[in-house]
């Protein structure tokens, strides 16, 4: 099996790290953290920090952002950005327990999750979270480092635009255009366009 250096290590990478287990197709070297730390997560050890990104990745290529995504895509463009200038290969990664069409892509660096289910000729763009149990249907675009979250149905010729996050068990109509850096709350149903930019939630 492939190396696999794992950057961030909150409560994504817990749930990264599962997926990678049971896929069985890389294993995983360790974590990196924002500073050093003694500590491990689900048994795998921290060992570096941020600083550390060059060499480490010199060390083991093969690197996944495992940090997060709630409402603000920018600590993971960051890392991405960051480690792609240090000549990393960022794979997608699986779950064993997922479904994606042969006719659909997946840009680098992106991850499925368990019971995930990407549709024929769905586009997701690089360095995405498709979370747990959410829905991509047929046609669907999706612009680079979106949150795609738990339970979310994303239905047919939907377009996200980049930077998205899309909170769990939100419903899209088909055809629907959600703009760049959109953030729409939890249990939203969105029946037509959104802008750019804009914030839907639930009131409070």
């Amino acid at each position: 099996m492939k190396s696999l250096l794992l950057v961030g290590g909150g409560g994504h990478c817990k749930a990264c790290i599962d997926v990678i287990e049971v896929a069985k197709m890389y294993q995983i070297k360790g974590l990196v953290q924002p500073k050093r730390s003694s500590e491990t997560v689900l048994g795998y050890p921290v060992i570096g920090s941020d600083d550390d990104l060059p060499q480490l990745v010199n060390s083991f290529k093969s690197v996944l952002i495992t940090v997060g995504q709630i409402k603000d895509p920018a600590p993971r463009i960051r890392l991405f950005n960051l480690v792609k200038r240090l000549g990393a290969e960022l794979p997608v990664v699986y779950s064993s327990r997922a479904y994606c069409s042969k006719h659909a892509v997946v840009g680098e660096g992106s991850v499925i999750m368990h019971g995930a289910i990407i549709n024929a000729c769905a586009q997701i763009g690089n360095n995405c979270i498709i979370n747990s149990q959410a829905l991509v249907e047929h046609d669907v675009k999706i612009g680079d480092h979106c949150h795609i979250s738990t339970g979310t149905r994303v239905n047919g010729n939907v377009t996200v635009g980049s930077g998205a996050f899309i909170g769990s068990g939100v419903v899209i109509k088909e055809g629907v255009k959600v703009g760049k850096n959109v953030v729409i709350g939890a249990g939203q149903t969105v029946l037509c366009d959104v802008p750019n930019y804009m914030v839907m939630k639930n009131d409070e």
